[in-house]
């Protein structure tokens, strides 16, 4: 398995990668996982964890595409060569764009490729500003489309890429394997999310709207913001927690919340272990996803689904693809529409409780780790028998 990620790390595709790991060595599977230089380690029976080196002055990896991926891929690619010439494997299996690599390697080796499509690579350059160059987008597109077509299986993690993947290859087998075991978490209890509370600063009546994930660009933390400053008008006592965040992202973010009117109403607690987000989940009255742009489907949404909490969330692709009016309050993406989906959590109660059971209902349902587990199988059959998708494979590499 190629994970061009730090692993592990409690960010979107690292806590991909930990569930798919964990559901295939659960499957009988074993796995040698070649991933970047950085990252805690964890420990997985049917897992070996291979690190690549690290680059001269590179000390760390922001989320999305930068120029400090191009060496990190480069290492990365140099030991999944070592690692490819010295073991016997029935597989390769690849995330993001390792899947270069592993198209490569799995025609070397005259074995299948999984490809492991988290996103659309020419769509992260719009989501992360990075570039705006066609040339780029086109490279990038072509990139895409080779991992696709010379590909065994693709994996996909939400319906729009599903969508993606038949825009290129009709023919292309692909699963949906949804992150519905969100995080590598446990149950919170009432004194957890009491300890969370009072860490905060918070009295046991307030109401407190809480947030967790990265603090990138398109998550709409702004907008969040500028929502929290219109709830203060009718609603004083309200509180802000936020869980996530890097040091330079909590520097703006904390500036942008001042200028917001909201500073003395906002707390952020930077980032949390994964095993610390239950509480903060249960802390909360609310549980709120601002996103702004992009079409894949949050990791949280997946966490706040099991919580018991009410979501309001930004009516967009990204959260329709599994919320509905029935699951969560649906808000236009604005600051009104925001504050109004909040408001209408916080003021009526009993429809605040409706949302939030149907949306447990859901969790239970569709998106079970059971659920997830049988949709692993069935990609990794669809590997070995693709005809009639049964079988199973020996070793993972």
């Amino acid at each position: 398995m190629l994970a061009p990620e730090p692993f592990f790390e409690p960010r979107g595709t690292p806590f991909s990668e930990f569930h798919r790991i964990r559901a295939l060595t659960e499957l009988g599977h074993e796995v040698d996982l070649v991933t970047y230089p950085f990252g805690q380690d964890v420990s997985i029976p049917g897992l070996r964890t291979f690190r690549s080196l690290r680059p001269p002055f590179v000390r760390e990896v922001k989320i999305g595409p930068s120029l400090a991926k191009l060496p990190l891929d480069a290492f990365l690619a140099l030991t999944a060569i070592r690692r490819a010439l010295s073991g016997r494997y029935d597989l390769i299996h690849s995330h993001e764009e390792a899947g270069v690599l592993g198209v490569v390697l799995a025609a070397l080796l005259r074995v299948p490729h999984v490809y492991d499509m988290h996103s659309s690579l020419p769509e992260q350059l719009t989501n992360f500003a990075f570039s705006r160059s066609r040339l780029l987008r086109g490279f990038f597109a072509g990139v895409e489309r080779l991992m696709i077509r010379w590909s065994r299986v693709v994996i996909v993690i939400c319906p729009s890429l599903e969508n993606a993947v038949r825009a290129i290859d009709r023919e292309a087998r692909v699963v949906l394997i949804e992150n519905a075991p969100g995080s590598v978490d446990g149950e919170a209890t009432s004194e957890d999310a009491a300890t969370v509370r009072q860490a905060a600063g918070f009295q046991p009546a307030t109401p407190v709207i809480v947030y967790t994930g990265t603090f990138e660009a398109y998550q709409g933390l702004d907008m969040l913001f500028e929502a929290m400053a219109l709830v203060g008008r009718r609603c004083p006592d309200a509180r802000l927690l936020l869980a996530g965040g890097k040091l330079q992202q909590l520097e703006r973010a904390r500036a942008h919340a001042r200028a917001a009117g909201i500073g003395d109403r906002t707390v952020f607690a930077g980032e949390r272990p994964a095993n610390e987000v239950p509480a903060y989940l249960r802390a909360a009255n609310i549980l709120v996803s601002p996103r702004s742009r992009g079409t894949n489907t949050p990791l949280k949404i997946y966490q706040y689904l099991r919580s018991g909490r009410p979501i309001v969330a930004t009516r967009r692709l990204t959260h329709t693809q599994v919320l509905d009016d029935e699951t969560a309050i649906l808000t236009e993406p604005s600051a009104h529409g925001l504050s109004e989906g909040i408001l209408a959590a916080l003021e009526d109660p009993q429809r605040a409780t409706r949302i939030s059971r149907a949306a447990s209902l859901l969790a239970q349902t569709k998106y079970s780790y059971g659920a997830y587990l049988d949709r692993t199988r069935l990609a990794y059959a669809a590997v070995t028998d693709p005809a009639d998708g049964v079988g199973g494979v020996k070793d993972v590499a």
